[in-house]
């Protein structure tokens, strides 16, 4: 999965598809979010649940323990290690979902430049991205070590032409579980291995190269090249 996400919508537009009938508190305000294009390091929208509560915060894409000083830090995590290796074992239990519009992926065509494709769900309903992180809890403060992951898997099952990995993408019911506190672990371990949404729930198509420049932020960015050259 290639570093580029959109977050456009409201944060209820992302929030109403989980049909949580929990309360909500929210940092992140009620207008569209308009960022077509997300890069790492950035502030974006993340989920996540604290008791009975959901949390909606913005938080930095990407993060590392304080230990690993020797390398940037990652904005995903592979889902094959990421339960049982001590680089994530500290922020594993923290579970979050990152969701998206839409992500990017960048393919070798041939031309003097990669080309850019937008995949997206079918249906056109939110991604809901299994991730996990470092975020505001128990009413303290964001600080300088916050940060996400996103969780991927392989893309083998019919994407594995735009990118060999890609987010693990869970439905609503299995989002508001990977949620829950009180998901064993191990649940949830399984949810990310197994129960993403296979590659048939998703569709994808060429966009602009101009969202390889990440101060690009227009709603062009998200268009197929059909339409924009009519």
């Amino acid at each position: 999965m290639c570093g580029r996400i959109s977050q456009y919508t409201g944060i209820h537009d992302f929030v109403a598809v989980l049909s949580m009938p929990n309360a909500m508190v929210s940092t992140v305000g009620d207008q569209p979010l308009e960022r077509y294009n997300g890069a790492p390091s950035q502030q974006l929208a993340l989920l996540h649940q604290e008791d009975d509560v959901l949390h909606a915060d913005l938080v930095r894409w990407g993060w590392r323990p304080h230990w690993a000083k020797d390398r940037a830090a990652p904005i995903n995590a592979r889902v094959e290690k990421v339960a049982h290796g001590p680089f994530y074992r500290s922020i594993w239990p923290n579970r979050a979902i990152t969701p998206i519009n839409n992500w990017f992926e960048w393919v070798d065509e041939g031309g003097p430049k990669k080309q850019p494709y937008l995949i997206r769900r079918r249906d056109q309903a939110p991604v809901l991205c299994a991730s996990i992180g470092r975020f505001p809890t128990g009413g303290r403060e964001p600080g300088e070590h916050d940060g996400f992951v996103i969780i991927t898997a392989d893309s083998a099952g019919g994407m594995v032409d735009i990118h060999d990995r890609r987010p693990v993408v869970l439905t609503p019911e299995l989002a508001r579980e990977w949620l829950d506190p009180a998901t064993p672990k191990e649940r949830a371990e399984q949810i990310a291995l197994h129960q993403g949404e296979p590659a048939e729930a998703f569709e994808w198509f060429r966009v602009d190269t101009a969202v390889g420049n990440v101060k690009n932020q227009q709603r062009g960015l998200i268009l197929p090249v059909s339409q924009q050259q009519t």
